[in-house]
Formats: structure tokens, sequence, C-alpha cells
């Protein structure tokens, strides 16, 4: 009996020890199908010259040189997914401008298969930046909620393509587009879909039963209070994830790193130290590089170390960016 028991365990750790050797392979993320829900928009940066002040109001006249655009917001969840290798489908509503027909140009060519609502009523959400002297000078933003019309048909859609999905990145930025967000959980979660949450808002309620929720710093403090330990942080963590019965709570800590919260257990990753260039986009990095892991076979822990370490790559790069696989898996890819 201890011979068979030692073999059982010898057979065990030789598992784990494959699958540990096949989810640090990038190739293990290539068959990962996920589905991104949420709100997509565009991203434009207006980039220039600051040589004076404007005679009419004491601001800087900027002369426009560049300009630049990626996908955003739930957009650039997916495009992060679509950059590790995955295969990634896209639901949001836009809407029947110039921009929408931007957007699609740009996922098209991130290899990302969007199905984009189109709504007369609405404008396509777009944030514009301008840029001088390597410094963001203002940020001009333009958006409009979408019809409750669009956001019906939009969900049909998701039962759709959730069957083609191994899981789900609801990306809710507070414009709308999640409305039925609830829905989507439940749907999901019936199918035995992992959910993953990127939040927005004081009211969690709407995200209950989600397998992970990913609130950055600021946003789990607005929700759950503020704290003066770490083990004040741990009880309002862990108070929280049981009454949204989630599986599991990842509060994204900027410089502190990341600390993942179970079931009985809690996991801190120390931030990458990396110089930090722009921080925008980096909790879609998070998200999308935990779908893509978790679609390709990790773990939830692996998964997460995985995230943090592309956190830290991206923060060095300028605006909404990716990261690739070369960068993820050095001397790997």
């Amino acid at each position: 009996m201890k011979a068979d028991r030692r073999s059982l365990k010898a057979k065990a750790v030789t598992r784990r020890a494959a699958t540990s050797s096949r989810v640090l392979d990038p190739s293990a993320l290539r068959g990962a199908r996920v589905l991104v829900v949420g709100d997509a928009m565009l991203d434009r940066y207006w980039f220039g010259e600051v040589g004076r002040i404007s005679p009419e109001a004491p601001v800087p006249i900027v002369k426009i040189e560049r300009e630049e655009e990626r996908a955003g917001g739930a957009a650039n969840v997916a495009r992060n997914a679509a950059a590790l290798g995955a295969q990634v489908s896209l639901l949001s509503v836009v809407g029947t401008d110039e921009a929408a027909a931007r957007l699609a140009k740009l996922l098209r060519n991130e290899r990302v298969n969007a199905r984009l609502h189109r709504d007369r009523s609405v404008r396509t959400t777009v944030k514009l930046r301008v840029i001088g002297r390597q410094q963001q000078l203002v940020r001009v933003d333009f958006e409009t909620p979408p019809s409750h019309e669009v956001l019906a048909s939009k969900l049909r859609d998701f039962g759709e393509m959730l069957r083609g999905a191994d899981v789900v990145i609801l990306s809710d930025y507070g414009k709308g587009g999640l409305a039925h967000v609830a829905r989507m959980i439940g749907m999901a979660r019936r199918a035995s879909k992992p959910v993953l949450v990127d939040p927005k808002g004081e009211d969690y309620s709407r995200y209950r039963g989600a397998s992970l929720i990913t609130p950055n710093r600021g946003e789990f403090r607005q929700v759950a209070g503020p704290w003066k330990s770490e083990r004040e942080m741990n009880e309002l963590a862990q108070r929280l994830r049981r009454k949204l019965k989630a599986d599991a709570l990842l509060v994204t800590r900027s410089e502190e790193g990341m600390t993942l919260f179970r079931d009985g257990s809690r996991l801190h990753v120390p931030a990458q130290s990396r110089e930090v260039y722009d921080v925008s986009g980096a909790g879609d990095t998070v998200i999308a590089t935990l779908g893509v892991a978790l679609a390709g076979g990790m773990r939830l822990n692996e998964a997460v170390r995985l995230a943090n370490r592309a956190a830290g790559i991206v923060v060095g790069k300028f605006g909404t960016a990716v990261v690739t696989p070369e960068e993820l898996f050095p001397g790997n890819g």
C-alpha cells in the first residue's frame, strides 16, 4: 500500500510539473478562446509642441504634429488578449459614426473578431488626449449611453458567442454597455464558463456570482471602505467576496503589487520593479492576461503571477498598450 501511495504521489508530482511546464510555454495560450464584453472606445492621441501661452487665456498653445489611434476600454482588453495569441471575440455597442468605423478597422488589424452593435442614437466613446512636451495636457471625452433596445439584442448575441468561449471577460467602464451584466454572469456560470469582471462604480451587487472580480485599490476602497492594516484589508476583502458569492477577488494595488483573496486563502504578489511611464490601460492588460492564462489551462495563482508580470511591462509603455509573448516569456517565445 505504501508503495502504491508513493507511486500515486509521484504521478501527481509529474502531472503538476508537466502542467507547469506547459503553461509557461506561450504556445499553450494560442488555443485559448476568450470572449470580451463591455464598453469599447477609441483612444486618440494628438502629439505636438508647446511654444507659447495663448493670449486668449493662460493655457499653452499646442501645435499638433502627429496623431495616433488605439482601441480602448473593452477593445483594449480584447487586443491585449489577442496579442498574447488567444482567439478573441468582442461584443460591444458603438455609434454609426466615423469613430466606430476607425475602431472596427483597428480591431481587424489586431486580429479581434468584433461584433459591434451600431446604435444611431449614440456617439462612439472617444477619449482624446493632447500630448505636449511628453506630458498629457488635457483629455477630452465624447460619449453617449446606448439604448436599451440595442442592449437587448446584444444579450441575444452573448448567448450565441458564449458557446465558443473558454473564458468570459466583462469589462465595465461605466458607459452603459453592461446594463445586463447580472444576466450575462448567470448565463455564463450556467454554461460552466469562468467569468472575470473588471468592475466600475459603487454597486457591485450586479457582479454577484462572478468567478473573479478585479478592482484596483481605489475602486476597492470606494466599495469596501478604508483600512489601516493588511489584516483589516484582508477582512474587508473576504467579507466583500462572500457577499458577492465570488470565487475570488483580486485587488490590484499599483506599486504594492496585487493581492488575491479566495475562500480561506490570500496570495500577495509584489509589483515588478520597473520604471512607470504610463498606467493607463494597465488594468486591461491584467484582466486580459488572467483570462488568456486561465483559458490556456493555468491555475489561478500562477495566472495572477503572470498578470502581475504583464502589468510591470505595460506600465513602461506609453498609452493603452499591449504585452507580447516574447516580452512575457523571454527566451521561450
